[in-house]
């Protein structure tokens, strides 16, 4: 695992007067390996949700969904659709917020192209888009006579790429074709396993109506910007969703009109003041990033690889290599460098992945979706609180540690397992030994938030040595045998001798932490260095001479023979009669509260032979019921 600090353009939506964002590649539940639910309604709620406006149909291909689309979805803006009204009221009706916001549709669909060329069988999937329904027919035919599209929403043809892009400017001058997620290993223009090594290759003598290419989750502008041969091309990101869920998680940024026009031509010409960029998958969350063989738990980076000659160091057959590698492999410039003309970027963590490290359960679990919907609740759509919502208002929502998280993640301070060979990787924004206080519970202990002085951790170098914990401890057991009053030779007082007997033995960083007043303090201290005698002489020196209420003391440790031992000792420091705080354990004291809470009820801490017992009863009633289910 390693920390990556990815460096964001602040000014990517607040200075460029961003209209709307578009995902313009998705699928249908005629396609295979898709949700059932993809359908028009659920992805306008979806784009609802996530704040986005325009929308690719999906599988237009398909007669299935090509019948959807002429029953559900009207003419809107020039060359987009929109939801019949009616439909799109009973949608607005399940959201959360009232404010009225546009979703469009732009007629698109994704070919599966396998076929020979230059010696070598070629595997690539383009993105295909037109503007009417009439053209999308003559389109359908044509395909319809070369093969079947009617299996699948994303029909695989015997088709050269070239050739599909030729019946497609034949079908309408309007329409245009975008190769799809161009790295990917096994289907894509610049595959490892079956793709080209220029763009001319492919498409030949019509190239030039190439404008736009798809990066795909497993690559960002950066990676694509060291391939001198594709300068010029507008860099586009799209989430191919096969659920409603995935929706947005890449997406486009557009500062037009809300048209189909408007669209192609801002691709076309990449103006930076019309395309504003895109949103991005951390591409080592895609899952053909690293190089990498999963039979055998390889997960490499390109430098390995080459020094494995691409082979698996475990099998020794060839390892499947990722889009980092094949990036390396085409790339004219160094990491780092970029051509003259770029787009800005901006990569996100989906909000559900977000939520679902945060509570510690699964991104489609009901916890997590308890959660994300508390969270549009109240702070409305998902891609603005990812990138444009203040903080502040973040921590507004009832999601424990979303506003931090959320900060970590646009300052790309996230910690990245890479995916590989047909595997997500992860992308985190807390460190494991963060996890505890994740859990999405209720501090027991609040630290009030008008302190002046943030938590202090005593620094290591003033930690005591080997040498000092061990005179430490000695004086630990010397002092607590006799304890008594260090010399004072400028005052007499009783005040003064009771917090020299308080103070006595201690050495200097046992001093320090006892008479610490600037707020919470952390401790760290090895076995035998004094831990208890230090927290115990604190909470006398509170007591004493600090003026603080025995009953504003808590001491919580985690066995009853440290309680006990701890108020042995505030005993013999403060006397007898002495009011104490309450030293526990965690157990005891939840039990009190229990008690305090009870209303005359008696409540007991079970022992293993009672919690076996319970197991059991739980198991036998499961099994019943199980039973009676099946019999039913």
């Amino acid at each position: 695992m390693k920390i990556k600090l990815r460096h964001l353009d602040d000014n990517l939506y607040q200075d460029r007067g961003m209209k709307f964002i578009a995902d313009l590649h998705i699928h249908s539940r005629f396609s295979r390996a898709t949700a059932k639910s993809l359908d028009f309604e659920n992805l306008y709620v979806a784009a609802r949700l996530k704040g986005i406006h325009l929308v690719g149909t999906g599988d237009f291909t398909h007669p299935g969904w090509m019948a959807e689309i002429a029953e559900k979805l009207v003419p809107a803006e020039p060359g987009l659709f929109k939801l019949k009204d009616e439909l799109e009221a009973a949608c607005d009706r399940q959201l959360p917020f009232a404010e009225k916001t546009p979703v469009r549709f732009i007629l698109s669909c994704e070919i599966s192209s396998i076929y020979k060329k230059s010696g070598a069988v070629r595997k690539n999937h383009n993105l295909v888009f037109l503007p009417d329904l009439i053209s999308a027919s003559r389109f359908n035919a044509r395909l319809d006579r070369i093969g079947n599209i009617k299996s699948d929403g994303r029909p695989i043809l015997g088709l050269d790429a070239r050739n599909l892009l030729e019946i497609l400017l034949d079908t309408s001058e309007e329409g245009f074709l975008i190769p799809a997620h161009i790295w990917t290993p096994w289907f894509s223009l610049f595959g490892s396993k079956s793709g080209f090594n220029a763009i001319e290759e492919c498409f030949e003598d019509l190239t030039p109506h190439i404008f736009a290419l798809e990066t795909g989750l497993s690559s960002d502008p950066p990676m694509n910007w060291r391939v001198g041969n594709i300068d010029g091309m507008t860099l586009v990101s799209n989430s191919d969703a096969h659920s409603p869920a995935n929706l947005g998680r890449e997406a486009n940024l557009f500062n037009t009109d809300l048209s189909y026009p408007a669209v192609k031509d801002a691709l076309k010409t990449g103006d930076a003041d019309r395309f504003l960029g895109t949103i991005e998958f951390f591409p080592e969350e895609g899952k053909y990033h690293h190089d990498g063989h999963r039979k055998c738990n390889i997960n490499i980076t390109p430098d390995k690889s080459f020094a494995y000659n691409d082979l698996c160091p475990v099998c020794g057959r060839p390892m499947t290599l990722g889009v980092l590698h094949r990036v390396a492999e085409l790339a004219t410039r160094k990491p780092g460098e970029k051509p003259e003309k770029t787009h800005p970027f901006f990569s996100a963590v989906p909000l559900a992945e977000i939520i679902s490290e945060i509570v510690g359960c699964g991104p489609k679990t009901k916890k997590v979706a308890y959660h994300y919907n508390k969270a549009i609740e109240t702070l409305g759509p998902e891609l603005p609180i990812l990138h444009t919502l203040a903080i502040e208002q973040i921590d507004t929502a009832p999601v424990p540690f979303l506003g931090e998280a959320i900060r970590r993640m646009r300052a790309g301070q996230v910690h990245i397992v890479s995916g590989y060979d047909g595997e997500f990787g992860r992308i985190n924004v807390f460190a494991p030994e963060e996890k505890d206080r994740l859990s999405g519970q209720k501090s027991l202990f609040q630290i009030p938030k008008s302190r002046k002085t943030a938590p202090e951790k005593m620094p290591a170098s003033s930690r005591p040595s080997p040498v000092q914990k061990t005179a430490a401890a000695g004086k630990e057991k010397k002092t607590a045998k006799s304890p008594g009053p260090a010399p004072d030779n400028d005052t007499n007082s009783e005040s003064d001798d009771s917090e020299s007997d308080i103070l006595a033995g201690l050495n200097e960083n046992q001093l320090k932490a006892v008479t610490y007043e600037n707020g919470p303090l952390l401790i760290t201290a090895g076995p035998g260095t004094g831990k208890t005698r230090t927290l115990t002489c604190r909470i006398a020196h509170l007591i004493t001479h600090r003026g603080v209420n025995p009953e504003n003391i808590l001491a919580v440790t985690f066995t009853n023979k440290a309680a006990a031992e701890m108020g042995q000792r505030l005993l013999k420091m403060m006397g007898s009669g002495a009011k104490l705080p309450l030293t526990a354990t965690f157990h005891a004291f939840c039990l009190s509260l229990l008690k305090e809470i009870s209303h005359g009820r008696d409540h007991a801490v079970i022992d293993d032979i009672d919690r076996k017992e319970l197991v059991a009863e739980a198991i036998d009633s499961v099994k019943k019921y199980i039973i009676d289910l099946s019999i039913k």
